[in-house]
């Protein structure tokens, strides 16, 4: 669709997910387990094609930080997995378990086969924290940096599983 290989349409997920400290090129190539040089390249047709915008740092210019355009934000609302998460969706209750029952172990062996890394929400992270109480604020403990609602929602590189 759009003419978008398999491995751009998953970059074009994986910055739709990702929070601001994992938009950059080295957060896709570690998300999807390849060469920077690979995820560079894709970076590269995706940006012209008009869905990816590359923004340097302004506080350090050698990062550059990765945002989907307008146009990609469109093209994702029909992308072709969400077929597959609608007939998931139809799924009754016993197939729905039957499914999912194996799947987080699946996963958890394909990751060691590949010397992968689990990526998960901030707010399932050790470094997650809420601040105060009532109207609670969130930082990430480990890049002393304040967490929106919507960051604590989104996937990070950084990620490492509560305890």
């Amino acid at each position: 669709m759009k003419g978008l290989k398999p491995n751009h349409w998953e970059v074009l997920r994986f910055l739709a997910r990702a929070n601001r400290f994992s938009r950059s090129p080295s957060g896709v190539a570690i998300y999807l387990g390849t060469t920077k040089g690979t995820v560079s390249q894709g970076l590269n047709a995706l940006e012209h094609k008009g869905f990816v915008r590359k923004e340097t740092d302004p506080a350090d210019r050698r990062n550059v930080h990765l945002a989907l355009t307008d146009l990609a934000v469109n093209l994702l609302q029909s992308d072709p997995i969400n077929a597959i998460l609608g007939s998931v969706s139809d799924l009754n209750t016993e197939s729905l378990h039957a499914l999912t029952g194996g799947l987080p172990s699946i996963l958890i062996n394909m990751l060691d086969r590949r010397g992968g890394r689990a990526f998960g929400q901030c707010k399932t992270c050790r470094y997650f924290r809420i601040e105060g109480s009532v109207g609670a604020s969130y930082r990430c403990a480990l890049l002393d940096e304040h967490l929106s609602i919507n960051d604590s929602e989104q996937i990070c590189v950084e990620h490492e599983v509560a305890a």
